[in-house]
């Protein structure tokens, strides 16, 4: 992306157009509204424009730095949670259960066994699962070094397995015949 000297309209136009349906796409997930994400996004590239000379040329991990900082700052604000997503069933996906036999395990059930969890545990696993960071993007994220980013997802995985485990078993049955009971 150049040096600070270059960060011109071109250059940030060019920031914009490379990461922010990333951006929108990290508000989506924590948010659950398209506007509120949509408008985080532009309070991103507001500071991105601002702190041009600042943005590595990496600057995904930088964006989603940004967003986090600027979530926070509202969250505290409202002093409430955040909207939870509504999950339909249609979100359900087959995984091997420990025992050997199969159940269903959806959105639904990975969203609250992550719920049960601290919010830097959500934080750390939600940036290397949903946006895919590596450990050391995370660790920029997170404003920490690479080897605590480490050890804090080791543990946040360790929770969330112990949280998704101690979960109950649903039955799995056909999508169809649950909505023909239903009807």
């Amino acid at each position: 992306m150049g040096p600070p000297g270059e960060r011109d309209e071109v250059w940030f136009t060019s920031l914009y157009a490379a990461e922010y349906a990333h951006i929108v796409r990290y508000g989506l997930r924590r948010l659950g509204d398209s506007d509120a994400s949509a408008e985080l996004a532009q309070e991103v590239f507001v500071v991105a424009w601002r702190r041009r000379g600042e943005v590595p040329d990496r600057s995904l991990p930088w964006l989603y730095g940004v967003a986090r900082r600027l979530l926070a700052n509202q969250w505290r604000s409202r002093r409430a949670a955040p909207d939870v997503l509504p999950i339909a069933d249609a979100d359900l996906t087959q995984v091997a259960d420990p025992s050997g036999a199969d159940t269903t395990v959806g959105i639904a059930d990975i969203r609250a066994a992550l719920a049960t969890l601290n919010d830097l545990d959500q934080e750390v696993l939600r940036l290397v699962g949903w946006e895919e960071l590596t450990v050391s993007e995370a660790a920029q994220v997170l404003g920490c070094t690479r080897a605590t980013a480490a050890v804090r997802l080791h543990r946040a995985r360790r929770r969330l397995a112990v949280a998704m485990s101690s979960r109950p078993v649903r039955t799995s049955r056909p999508l169809l015949a649950t909505a023909r009971e239903e009807l």
